[in-house]
């Protein structure tokens, strides 16, 4: 593997995506797999940091303890339901299905109507309504022919399998759609806002242009409106200058990291502060540029193409496609203790998607089905993770 070291520590990482059919696009990711083998955060994003936890270790460690599903269809979003069971989307079906933890058991619990799946488009990033005990409500970003647009459905697990979600209800709609770079990953900080990585659709001019819900990370109440005191009026723009976001975690002390895909020189993961420029396309990597924000770890092309992240155990866990391993980054802070660690490097192809269950609980969902890897019998995967 090649040495790695971590941007603003004196080394560099590896990242990045190969090129599409389009000018100037680029696929998220290609086929790569190999022969081998919290405490509760502060209310709000820019909320000031309690007492500062212990440092991690330099060096970590990853335990696969259990393979909860497999045989999963170009799985992408996932959402943990309150008794620990999982909701998963299927990216080119457009369906959520029901997975029960203890057994494995897969149940297709709806359809979401209006999904036009194709390219990197299709149903993607879902997030539980923070009233979700009391409302039942399940949101889910999605393409359709015209946009990619957030809706939320209401769960209700007293009907018949395949038709327990009700019809939806939708948000948020008018951000840019395209072949590539739709983005997709959505969340509930801390807050109870709805933030949404989105990205620029192959075209890079959106991401410097405001006026654009493309290349941005949005922020907005569980109704879809603008929250007051954004760094735009009336505008939901919470940062912008991104390519692509697909991964949204909120560390023990209430920051948001974000992953985004880079082109063929720098994958980039970010801490993101309210009304900041991140710099694409003027900007990517570590660049220095005046009023642009340089991202706190990056990777070259072939090691990560990332997607979803977690925080856990006081690191960012990054999962990556194109790269095939789990990325570790270890926080004192805000600041890197260490360079980045790959785990599970090639063992179980691309890595979309990978979610906190906890404690030192990690769950990790794979994509070899999208069309860009190589499915072996059994793929794709739901696996439990034990970390440190």
């Amino acid at each position: 593997m090649t040495a790695v070291a971590l941007a603003g520590c004196g080394a560099l990482l590896v990242a990045g995506c190969s090129p599409a059919g389009g000018a100037g696009a680029q696929l998220e990711d290609f086929p790569s797999r190999t022969a081998t083998a919290p405490a509760a955060p502060p209310d709000g994003p820019s909320a000031s940091p309690g007492p500062a936890a212990p440092a991690p270790p330099d060096k970590g460690s990853v335990t696969v303890t259990g393979e909860i599903a497999k045989g999963l269809e170009a799985p992408w979003g996932v959402a943990v339901l309150p008794d620990g069971n999982l909701l998963v989307a299927s990216r080119d079906k457009g369906t959520i299905s029901r997975i029960e933890m203890a057994t494995g058991r897969v149940t297709q619990i709806g359809e979401v109507p209006g999904v036009a799946p194709g390219g990197e488009g299709g149903l993607l990033g879902l997030a539980l309504s923070p009233s979700f005990a009391s409302d039942r409500q399940v949101y889910a970003y999605f393409t359709t022919v015209s946009d990619n647009r957030i809706a939320r459905l209401r769960y209700d697990d007293r009907r018949a399998a395949g038709q327990q979600l009700g019809a939806p209800d939708t948000v948020f709609r008018g951000i840019p759609k395209g072949f590539v770079h739709n983005g997709g990953r959505i969340a509930f900080g801390p807050d109870k806002m709805l933030y949404a990585g989105t990205g620029d659709t192959g075209d890079p001019g959106h991401a410097q242009n405001k006026r654009s819900l493309g290349g941005k990370i949005l922020r907005m109440t569980p109704d879809g409106k603008p929250v007051p005191g954004g760094p735009e009026a009336d505008s939901v723009v919470h940062s912008w200058g991104h390519r692509n976001v697909q991964g949204l975690a909120w560390d023990g002390e209430g920051r948001l990291w974000a992953s985004e895909f880079g082109t063929d020189t720098w994958d980039e993961l970010n801490l993101i502060e309210s009304g900041a420029n991140y710099g694409w396309p003027q900007a990517e990597g570590k660049a220095g540029k005046p009023g642009m924000r340089d991202p706190v770890a990056v990777w070259k092309p072939g090691e990560a193409s990332p997607s979803g992240i977690a925080w856990a155990q006081g690191s960012v866990w990054v999962a990556g496609l194109k790269g095939s391993r789990l990325w570790r980054v270890p926080l004192a802070g805000a600041d890197p203790v260490a360079a980045p660690e790959a785990f599970l490097e090639g063992k179980y192809g691309r890595l979309r998607t990978v979610v906190a269950l906890g404690g030192d609980k990690l769950l990790l969902v794979t994509s070899e089905s999208d069309g860009r890897g190589s499915p072996e019998e059994g793929d794709d995967r739901a696996l439990t993770l034990t970390v440190r």
